[in-house]
């Protein structure tokens, strides 16, 4: 055994817990040394007669469960040799547990005797109606054991009132993580603790040693809750931090100002616009006006509802950097997107966008559309425009990223739907500029406050609340398909009816199809309870064409289609050529089809809320009003159906972005599945943590005006960058 003195958040597992426990927790838990045992935090806290909920366990979900056995049977196994022992167990909710163990086991039976409390973890499966584990792993707690010597380091690992459950895995059960902490929190010298002595006293904050052994051994409820306050903060402010330094390293760059000009394009637009803008639209165009005249880049994210009128706001400040002289690029995730964008703009410029053309206006300039699809000529046309300045606006996806597509003056990018890129395209884009350009971010996915606060925290934040006038509402529905297929029928016909009224209509599916592995731009959902693979545009398409649908012109649109064919689709449907839409999430952001009324999204339990949301905000958006419905067999009571019942309920993008945070890890919302590597950032929830979150950018924003790169606080900006890696830093610069 490694000595006390020797030992550090460094020292390799094998050297504390031995080599084979080692290996196993870094095999299934990415658990190398000794801090990132300690920062292994537990799931949640057992206490015998405060259990989770036997009832309210899911079918599929790896559970462990604190217990207590109230009966055992054994009877003979029909197919095959050999006896079944089942044994049930119990909890104070009243719920009920079958644990199944396959083979002739009677020492099992003499050990599982009825009034014996355990912890039991294993997959929750359902058989004839009853919720079981099969052939789980159990520890036995308390002193009703045959070894003395096992009974007295059961009691001793869970002395406490409180149980630490951890995340574990099936070959590392938490009870063998616990007892790894045990060994690990014995020996271990805790490090020094970085937080500024002032901020602790001034925040009340326990000292991190004190934090980090109470987390795992609390001595009370409300030690636990002082030590997982401490560790909290810990991740705020790390996170906090980083965000403030970054937007202090930006404002201290140089931008090339891009006033506005009065006389110029951007007047000539507002003057041929067709409608008003809302308040809000020219609210925020005078906050994006103020950034792009001063001399640092501005770093601002513009977010608002679907049809909350973003690109009008993104094109006015592109027609404010072309009067000053310079080049707006904006970059979208798709070849349909970036087309439509194309064709939008071109269409409200109108002789604005026509330089050098017969009929142009006076202050006009030219957009182009750069893809990976243009032919070679089209393509050495599109770059001299953008190379030569006559382009002012270029609109395109990651082919702008290209080397060969060269700017005379890019003076602001504007990134449709951020979170489809990556930092390094986006660095990619501002390299082409010679001075940092400006940059604007939008985001159609609303944001809940914490979020904002903790994600987009280097970002100035613009939100557009009102939906221009015109807008119709949109009336949305569960249609449970498994429990009343006679609703789905109803669904067909009442598409039908809208068809027969001269509007259009959308059917999403979640996959391609054609034994693809996913759909446009993420895989399918993983399912091993034994559910259907999710249905498939390729698949549905022709049954609807043979069946209810019949005689009704369907188009077909997904990822994979050649850029050609997916533009000759869109421009079928834009056109009224064709009246439904089969298609995957392509058409979940920037599609505008104003005779479009009705979407059914099928197997709409497969996605999220907020990619629903977007989904539902494609229909409606001319003067007749629109419907979208939810169509799923999750069984009522789910939570799959909870969810879509939550999403029906409410066109408010703001309340389904609070509920989709809520069903969301929240390693997800700060970008530790980016990396694909283990976060610290286990405890901080941006649900209920916004007072926290709040007081520790507070603290962030005071420390980095009077040391911006921490130099008088070198073991705080040693733990800002262990709890915030290069990864993560990367993924909170949004933009």
């Amino acid at each position: 055994m490694t000595s006390e003195a020797s030992t550090t958040m460094d020292t390799p597992l094998k050297k504390l817990v031995g080599e084979k426990t080692a290996k196993a927790l870094a095999g299934h838990l990415d658990l190398h040394n000794a801090g990132d045992l300690i920062y292994h935090f537990p799931r949640r806290y057992d206490e015998r007669g405060e259990h989770t909920d036997i009832r309210a366990l899911d079918v599929g979900e790896q559970v462990t469960v604190l217990a207590q056995v109230q009966r055992t049977a054994v009877r003979p196994m029909r197919q095959r040799r050999g006896n079944l022992l089942e044994v049930t167990v119990g909890d104070d909710s009243g719920g009920t547990l079958t644990l199944t163990f396959f083979g002739n086991q009677a020492w099992r039976e003499r050990e599982l005797r009825p009034g014996r409390w355990g912890l039991f973890a294993g997959k929750v499966t359902e058989f004839r109606g009853k919720r079981q584990l099969n052939g789980p792993e159990y520890v036995l707690l308390g002193d009703q054991t045959d070894n003395e010597a096992a009974a007295s380091e059961q009691i001793e690992e869970f002395a406490g009132a409180l149980i630490p459950v951890y995340p574990a895995a099936a070959a590392v059960p938490t009870w063998v993580i616990a007892r790894c902490v045990r060994v690990v929190l014995d020996t271990v010298v805790p490090p020094d603790d970085p937080l500024p002595a002032t901020v602790r006293a001034g925040r009340n904050l326990v000292g991190l040693g004190g934090a980090l052994r109470e987390i795992h051994r609390p001595s009370s409820r409300e030690e636990l809750y002082r030590a997982r306050r401490r560790l909290k903060w810990d991740e705020a402010f790390a996170v906090q931090l980083t965000l403030v330094q970054r937007k202090h390293q930006a404002s201290a760059w140089p931008a090339r100002p891009r006033p506005a000009r009065a006389g110029g394009l951007l007047a000539a637009f507002d003057a041929r616009l067709p409608y008003e803008l809302t308040a809000g639209q020219r609210a925020v165009g005078v906050e994006i006006a103020a950034d792009l005249a001063t001399g640092h880049p501005m770093h601002r994210l513009l977010q608002g509802e679907v049809g909350s009128g973003k690109t009008v706001v993104a094109l006015r400040a592109m027609l404010q950097v072309v009067d000053a002289g310079g080049q707006a690029a904006l970059l979208a995730p798709t070849e349909v997107l970036a087309a439509q964008h194309y064709r939008g703009m071109r269409d409200l410029l109108g002789p604005l966008a026509q330089a050098g053309e017969l009929g142009a206006a006076e202050h006009a300039t030219r957009v182009e559309l750069v893809t990976g699809s243009l032919g070679a000529a089209a393509r050495r046309r599109a770059l001299a425009e953008v190379a030569s300045g006559a382009a002012g606006i270029v609109l395109g996806t990651h082919a702008l990223l290209y080397e060969g597509v060269d700017f005379a003056d890019l003076g602001l990018v504007v990134v449709d739907e951020q979170h489809r890129f990556g930092v390094e395209q986006r660095d990619a884009l501002r390299a082409k500029a010679e001075q940092p350009p400006h940059v604007l971010v939008m985001t159609a996915t609303p944001i809940p406050r914490t979020v904002a606060m903790t994600v987009y925290g280097d970002l100035e934040i613009s939100t557009l609340s009102q939906l221009p006038r015109g807008r119709s509402p949109i009336a949305s529905h569960v249609v449970p398909a498994a429990e009343k297929p006679a609703f789905l029928d109803r669904a067909w016909r009442r598409l039908r009816e809208e068809v027969n009224a001269g509007h259009q209509a959308y059917v999403v599916c979640p996959r391609i199809g054609d034994d693809t592995s996913g759909a446009d731009e993420e895989p399918p959902p993983v399912d091993d309870n034994g559910r259907r693979p999710p249905l498939a545009v390729t698949e549905v398409a022709p049954l609807l064409s043979d069946g209810p649908l019949h005689g009704l012109r369907i188009g077909v649109l997904h990822g994979r289609l050649p850029a050609d064919e997916k533009d000759a689709v869109m421009r079928s449907f834009a056109a009224g050529e064709l009246d439904v839409l089969v298609a995957t999430t392509v058409v979940e952001v920037g599609v505008d089809v104003p005779n479009a009324t009705m979407m059914v999204v099928l197997d709409a339990d497969r996605f999220g809320v907020s990619q629903l949301h977007q989904l539902r905000g494609r229909v409606g958006r001319g003067s007749a009003p629109g419907l979208c419905l939810l169509v799923t067999e999750a069984a009522e009571g789910s939570s799959a159906r909870e969810r879509l019942d939550a999403v029906a309920s409410t066109t408010d993008g703001f309340k389904l972005a609070e509920l989709d945070l809520e069903q969301r890890r929240e390693g997800d919302v700060l970008g530790a599945t980016q990396s694909g590597r283990r976060s610290h950032l286990r405890l901080l929830s941006l649900l209920r943590d916004a007072d926290l979150i709040r007081d520790a950018r507070a603290e962030a924003v005071a420390l980095v005006e009077e040391d911006p790169e921490l130099t008088r606080q070198p073991a705080l900006a040693a733990s800002v960058a262990a709890l915030v890696d290069a990864d993560r830093a990367e993924y909170l610069e949004k933009g």
